[in-house]
């Protein structure tokens, strides 16, 4: 039995899929409530309800699984605390029902984030998940860091970035735009999230999961609207400038379409070295040109 938090997200539904094809039992937690769960009709997993950030929602979750793959998260929130609930403390909860009941192999799926030199309560929530992992003895640990995830059904840090491109006439930029990314085909994700379990090269370890060519992130923006058939000007802005108009937003607004945690994500690079993958268990990404038409397909 191969137990998957955040089951029915854009990652981890496909990864579900993938396993289930690949002949697995497989249990999956997810929201109570999720309207995404009907992603997984039709596989005959086992689909239990719960919140990760609260321990007694999670009593006989882990029972009977060898092998755990966590990839539950907040990844966007104003209130820092919900971050240490869900994603610390939710990890903290699942590393201890997985060791008392015998769980082999804890495959975290973590983020790039956690190598930006300039963090946000996010990224050092996931330095924290890291930790919690890799301080635990009793089972088997693998870390991957996914970089930005894209499919045709989105990624919600991707399907975030295309909203605001399209949001204006003219884009305001933030920064110059030459921070270099390597967004990562959810179905190299798959691939390789299937390749580690119980795999003795990947046991303690950390792998960087991208794809194989990287952009600068205003050149995947231009090439995001291509595909949809759009084409804008971008007009940078200094990012100290965008720095005080998310202050003034964030002690302003309930909402700020503005916030350090986008600022830190468009302007450092998240263009990792990915080759360890494939020596141990043979990653092979595409490249975002070539994966991109997937994620807008012609109609």
């Amino acid at each position: 039995m191969i137990l998957v938090t955040g089951g029915a997200g854009v990652m981890g539904s496909r990864l579900v899929r993938g396993l289930v094809e690949a002949g697995n039992r497989v249990r999956v937690l997810t929201l109570p409530g999720d309207p995404l769960v009907s992603r997984l009709d039709g596989l005959g997993v086992d689909i239990r309800y719960g919140d990760v950030g609260d321990r007694k929602t999670l009593e006989g979750l882990c029972d009977g699984v060898d092998t755990v793959y966590h990839l539950a998260a907040i990844l966007l929130s104003r209130d820092p605390a919900l971050f240490e609930r869900v994603n610390s403390g939710g990890t903290r909860n699942l590393v201890e029902l997985s060791v008392k009941a015998g769980v082999k192999h804890f495959i975290l799926v973590s983020s790039i984030s956690v190598t930006y030199p300039y963090t946000t309560p996010y990224s050092l929530s996931k330095r924290e998940c890291e930790r919690i992992v890799k301080d635990q003895s009793s089972m088997h640990w693998t870390i991957v860091r996914p970089t930005l995830a894209y499919n045709e059904h989105g990624g919600e840090e991707f399907l975030m970035y295309n909203d605001y491109l399209q949001r204006f006439p003219v884009v305001p930029f933030i920064g110059t735009g030459r921070a270099l990314k390597n967004p990562v085909h959810v179905d190299d994700l798959m691939r390789g999230f299937l390749a580690i379990a119980n795999n003795p090269k990947t046991f303690g370890q950390t792998y960087n999961f991208s794809g194989s060519e990287e952009i600068s992130i205003w050149d995947l923006g231009k090439e995001m609207l291509r595909q949809q058939g759009i084409s804008k000007v971008f007009v940078p802005i200094p990012v100290w400038i965008c720095k005080l108009i998310a202050l003034v937003m964030g002690a302003t607004m309930k909402k700020p379409p503005l916030s350090w945690n986008a600022i830190a994500g468009l302007t450092q690079d998240a263009n990792p070295d990915w080759s360890a993958g494939k020596t141990d268990f043979g990653y092979d990404p595409i490249g975002i040109r070539a994966g991109l038409p997937t994620a807008f397909p012609k109609r």
